[in-house]
């Protein structure tokens, strides 16, 4: 006889029930007839957009439109959610699982909870957002946010699965609690989601789920432009829902509190009275709803369309229609405008080496390259913007696609173009290349069908957006692929050489009759120098590059590897070394996989083996690790020390350079380990 096993007791951390009223709120009716309040919209709007001009004012970037579309949804989530758990004595979260999967929204939420003084929130408490002081990270983080956050989300498409496990889990307890998951149309564009889509239907009649809800929040807008014309018509993704077997409402007023209030409504009932149908509700909503000009927008208004506090005051009036904008957020606009007034103005300083994104010297080699008839075909997943190659697909429509939010249906279609005598190349954020294109990286060197990879915003420099987007595993997820060479661009002008260069050794393999190893690209997103070396040094693809060297000026040296964003830090400290009275030699790895060790011999003779590894990136199977490992097997005895991420993840922060202080990256970090090894 079988007997249930009970699942371990595990204390949920969500902070109870909300007590105090509602800052700022509506009345709206139930079906039952009971009036209530709710969190007013244009409030969430209002504070969504003081938060992200502070955010902007420090430096870091930030989402309007697509809270602004969910405003209304998830007021009428959140308010039933708290009126049911209230009516019943009961924690929200022992009647209702709520996630969301619209990672770029979580600010909205953040405004939300604030209005009902949720996890001890408040107007004054949103004024940190995104900064490192603050646990509202940019995307909802647990081990920032515990008692606000129940599961981590940015990845868009992550969080339906997941929700799906926590319907799961509560069938099997014997639960009846509701799982609701908020997702945008740009996020079902993710292969995870597209299977939550077919297996939650499935697993439900079965029998095998508790109550689920999916609110859809479908405005036909992604981070580059419009779905259907940018990419191609989600329409059909969503229409097959019905025949996946979701009980689909149609909610044509996604903006409206009211009809929110009644779909979330009947969608609950209609869960809860047929746990084997889960519920879908596909809400047309509108990205960048309540100010016209975000409405218009191609994109919607995805990050934040004002640069200067000054501008609030419009914005606010717009969001509110005619009606007067609370003292809080007047007084909060005013204060920024005063910050801003008070800081002294930057002077630009003329240099013979300006700084600029090393994206500019990717797109420059791709529109050459192909300008010289090489078949360079770019495939990306909605971030070209980000990531250089958006010059590249303005020049050449013809020779580009965007596949919308889809990485692992980025790539694997590359490995088709690459078989057919293409040269594609693919790009998105580093952390979504590594991890949904991790796969189809491997079939692309099964297939023999080799591709060129752009990711962009590694380790910290994705600064802002958080733990989630902030790759610190890059180089340890693709270095052991076989035939993949990995590099990491410092410059500008690196970036121009080498990839260039690739594109041709791609070519000529082709021709000859081999295959070409892929070449992924890594790079960061702040401005850099242009050039690190002088005008008329060679770069090469796979050497190493010696960028500084005072090891003659000084009677003990240490050689200082950094790769990437890490490279001004590690020039910084050279600097520092030499107050010290000890001399650097800075090099720039570039290859990382297959390290350039005769170039490294060199160097270490000069500075009697001492080596610091230093990169913004996990300890653990990173750059130091594979350098200090192909040295040692090539007989060279080192004196070494490493820098890097101690088995941590990141958080929000206004630079990258916050972070590299927190975790001991920085150039007075590098010095004084540096400094330990004379």
């Amino acid at each position: 006889m079988s007997t249930s096993v009970q699942p371990i007791d595990i204390k949920n951390p969500l902070a109870p029930n909300p007590t105090n009223p509602l800052r700022f709120s509506v009345k709206a009716s139930l079906s039952t007839g009971d009036e209530i309040e709710w969190a007013d919209p244009k409030a969430t709007r209002a504070m969504v957009a003081l938060m992200d001009m502070a955010a902007v004012i420090g430096g870091a970037a930030s989402h309007w439109g697509g809270p602004s579309a969910f405003a209304d949804l998830m007021s009428a989530i959140y308010g039933y959610a708290f009126w049911r758990s209230d009516k019943e004595n009961l924690p929200h979260y022992e009647l209702f699982h709520i996630v969301n999967d619209a990672g770029h929204c979580e600010n909205g939420i953040y405004a939300l909870k604030a209005n009902y003084g949720y996890a001890d929130l408040s107007v004054a408490s949103l004024k940190g957002f995104r900064s490192i002081q603050s646990p509202l990270t940019g995307h909802g983080e647990v081990h920032c946010f515990r008692n606000g956050v129940y599961l981590s989300n940015g990845p868009l498409g992550s969080g339906l699965p997941q929700a799906q496990g926590l319907a799961l889990a509560d069938h099997l307890a014997g639960k009846k609690r509701v799982t609701v998951t908020a997702i945008s149309d740009g996020a079902c564009f993710e292969g995870e989601a597209k299977e939550a889509f077919a297996a939650i239907p499935g697993l439900a009649r079965r029998g095998l789920l508790a109550p689920f809800v999916c609110v859809i929040s479908d405005n036909n807008t992604k981070l580059s432009g419009r779905i259907d014309s940018d990419a191609f018509s989600m329409a059909e993704t969503f229409a097959s829902l019905d025949d996946l077997g979701w009980k689909v409402l149609n909610l044509a007023e996604g903006n409206d509190l009211n009809a929110c209030i009644r779909t979330f409504e009947e969608a609950v009932q209609l869960a809860e009275a047929n746990p084997k149908q889960p519920v879908a509700i596909h809400a047309k909503t509108l990205k960048g709803f309540g100010v016209k000009a975000t409405e218009e927008s191609a994109s919607g208004g995805h990050g934040f369309p004002l640069k200067k506090p000054h501008d609030l005051d419009a914005f606010l009036t717009e969001i509110y229609a005619g009606s007067e904008v609370p003292a809080e957020f007047t007084a909060w606009a005013k204060e920024m405008q005063e910050e801003v007034d008070a800081k002294p103005k930057a002077t630009s300083v003329e240099t013979d080496n300006p700084k600029e994104k090393v994206q500019v010297g990717v797109a420059k080699a791709l529109i050459e390259k192909r300008e010289q008839g090489f078949p360079v075909f770019s495939l990306s997943s909605d971030l070209p913007g980000s990531t250089g190659t958006a010059g590249f697909q303005k020049k050449f429509p013809e020779a580009s696609l965007d596949l919308g939010v889809a990485e692992s249906n980025m790539v694997s279609a590359a490995i088709g173009l690459s078989k057919s005598g293409y040269i594609p190349v693919v790009d998105t954020f580093a952390q979504f290349g590594v991890t949904k294109g991790a796969l189809p990286l491997i079939m692309s060197s099964l297939s023999e069908a080799p591709v060129i990879a752009i990711f962009s915003h590694t380790g910290f420099q994705d600064a802002a957006d958080g733990a989630s987007h902030q790759a610190l595993s890059y180089f340890a997820m693709t270095s052991s692929v076989p035939y993949v060479d990995v590099h990491c661009l410092t410059s500008s002008e690196e970036a121009y050489h080498l990839v260039s260069q690739a594109v041709e050794k791609f070519a000529a393999d082709r021709k000859s009759g081999k295959v070409p190893h892929s070449q992924i690209f890594f790079l960061g997103r702040e401005n850099f120098h242009r050039r690190q070396l002088g005008e008329n040094y060679k770069y090469e693809l796979g050497r190493a590059q010696v960028v500084a060297d005072t090891s003659s000026d000084f009677d003990s040296s240490v050689a200082i590897a950094a790769s990437g964003p890490m490279l001004p830090q590690a020039l910084l400290a050279a600097d520092v070394l030499k107050t010290k009275n000890i001399g650097a030699v800075v090099v720039n790895p570039s290859v990382i996989n297959t390290p350039d060790v005769e170039t490294f011999k060199g160097v270490l003779v000069k500075t009697g083996g001492r080596l610091l590894t230093v990169e913004d990136h996990q300890l653990v199977g990173g750059m130091g690790a594979m350098l200090s490992h192909a040295l040692s097997q090539a007989g060279v005895t080192l004196k070494l020390a490493s820098l890097g991420v101690q088995g941590r993840f990141g958080q929000s922060a206004y630079t990258a350079l916050q972070l590299y202080q927190k975790h001991g990256l920085d150039s007075q970090s590098i010095a004084d380990k540096a400094s330990s090894l004379v």
